[in-house]
């Protein structure tokens, strides 16, 4: 066997690895089934302004990516974008949410959510942290008229 070392890792590397390991977690993994979830903020000429991706999978909603413009945070945004994504998990039948944040991003805001914090990596990737949250998904989370 031959061992090979690189520090540029082609395209071509990554989906290899990538099939090899989704074709084994595929004939292990109890629901296959994995639901994109993109949700997208555009301001009146059309620019995209702040948006959310993520998937739902099983009983699990991951949060990928939330941005909101910069001009445009603290305006709830936001959360708008996190309340539309747990209740489309919620419908998909989900009953977790799960998402990573570094610590100059925004941990708060997730906690203010009702996030709460699994862990945490300390000196990520140098002086920083980043966080893991998840949170349990009930109805009334995301039913806006729920007291």
């Amino acid at each position: 066997m031959k061992y090979i070392e690189s520090e540029k890792v082609t395209e071509e590397e990554k989906e290899h690895i990538f099939q090899e390991l989704l074709k084994y977690n595929l004939n292990n993994i109890e629901d296959k089934l994995v639901k994109d979830i993109g949700l997208f903020v555009d301001d009146e000429e059309g620019n995209r302004v702040a948006g959310l991706i993520g998937d739902t999978h099983g009983n699990w909603l991951e949060v990928e990516y939330l941005w909101v413009s910069e001009k445009l945070r603290g305006q709830h945004i936001g959360t708008e974008l996190m309340r539309k994504a747990e209740k489309i998990a919620i419908n998909r039948g989900c009953k977790y949410a799960f998402l990573n944040t570094f610590s100059f991003q925004a941990p708060d805001f997730y906690v203010k959510l009702g996030y709460k914090e699994e862990f945490v990596l300390n000196d990520y990737p140098l002086t920083g942290k980043r966080y893991y949250y998840t949170k349990k998904l009930l109805r009334f989370n995301c039913n806006e008229n729920a007291e």
